[in-house]
């Protein structure tokens, strides 16, 4: 088993890079940036790894980086304006592929515009690998079984502490700014719909007695959650108080001045929640909590889990939901020693 990483130079490359290295797992390290790489490649350890150098405008030289290998992980960013080249890549080179984007409106693009191509390519492409996404959508699915039907899901997150975000991520948040402060997508009613103001203003969070205000957010898994299970109405949201931050400016050069991303230490006392909500047709509910710490850690194990088990055990081809690739109990229970952990309850009653 060979897996390329595309921006394995990068903070969440270079996590990803440990991850497959201590799973021993064949690796090629490709990016824009030879140096780059060089020191990627001594700092986690693979000075023996392969190094292959393409920039995502060079259609031929990134299909070059990817042949020979079985998976693709792409870590990237921004992936609203990189992302579709390395797909393309990867398909072309008979790769599966896998990224780590969080960005929703890249994520319905590369639905939109790659399923076919990749059918035909007989590979399996699956976007948003990461620390929110897999395990949400693969609970969604679970709990759209516990119910049997679902008229409603909403997903909620809440991150706390670590050290504050990478460079890459920051790029991608001023990259997709507009649609963050607008509330991105929300599937409604057979299609997904910017600008639908969010049903709810505030949900109580597991261990919390008074419900905690929230706002509309674009999530992953509103994208990814309707292709597998029949629902009329799905929404993201997180903690309200997020809006504030989201008016400090971000420079170019403000961004550069920061750390690549949060020391390791920083990661190990981060914690996420992340609330799934579902209502049946008939008005029954329930809910899904998904807790774990480190979501830059936690991405990298998902990612690597992700494509090794498209090489491993393929799903069908094309661009495909967590839950469509993956059996959803089978994927959370391997991120339990990993400090993941999941359950299933009744709804609490406080949301508004």
């Amino acid at each position: 088993m060979k897996i390329a990483v595309y921006g394995a130079s990068g903070y969440q490359g270079k996590l990803v890079l440990t991850e497959l290295a201590r799973r021993d797992i064949e690796t090629v390290l490709a990016g824009r940036d030879l140096a780059r790489l060089e020191e990627a490649a001594s700092a986690v350890g693979l000075l023996h790894a392969e190094r292959r150098v393409a920039d995502t405008s060079d259609h031929e030289a990134l299909v070059r980086a990817f042949r020979g290998c079985d998976g693709v992980i792409n870590c990237a960013g921004p992936f609203t304006s990189s992302g579709e080249a390395v797909v393309r890549a990867a398909i072309a080179a008979g790769c599966h592929y896998v990224d780590t984007s969080g960005e929703q409106l890249y994520i319905k693009k590369i639905f939109d515009t790659f399923t076919t191509e990749a059918e035909n390519a007989g590979v399996t492409v699956v976007p948003a690998a990461n620390d929110g996404c897999v395990p949400v959508d693969l609970m969604a699915h679970i709990l759209a079984d516990h119910l049997e039907s679902v008229e409603e899901i909403i997903t909620t997150h809440v991150i706390v502490g670590g050290g504050g975000m990478s460079r890459g991520s920051l790029r991608s948040l001023v990259e997709t700014i507009d649609a963050i402060k607008a509330g991105g997508l929300t599937y409604d009613d057979g299609d997904w719909r910017p600008g639908v103001p969010a049903r709810h203003t505030a949900i109580r969070l597991p261990g919390q007695s008074e419900a905690t205000p929230v706002m509309a957010f674009p999530v992953p898994e509103v994208v990814t959650i309707p292709r597998h299970i029949p629902v009329r109405h799905v929404e993201g949201l997180t903690e309200a108080a997020l809006g504030d931050r989201l008016n400090i400016p971000l420079t170019p050069e403000i961004i550069e001045s920061l750390p690549e991303g949060p020391d390791e230490d920083s990661r190990r006392t981060q914690r996420f929640t992340y609330v799934l909500d579902a209502t049946s047709a008939d008005g029954r509910r329930a809910r899904g909590i998904v807790q774990g710490p480190d979501t830059y850690g936690t991405t990298a194990v998902i990612a690597v889990e992700s494509a090794r088990r498209l090489i491993a055990d393929p799903a069908k081809p094309g661009v495909l939901a967590p839950a469509q690739a993956y059996h959803p109990t089978a994927f959370l229970d391997f991120l339990i020693p990993h400090g993941i952990h999941w359950i299933i309850e009744d709804a609490p009653t406080t949301r508004q």
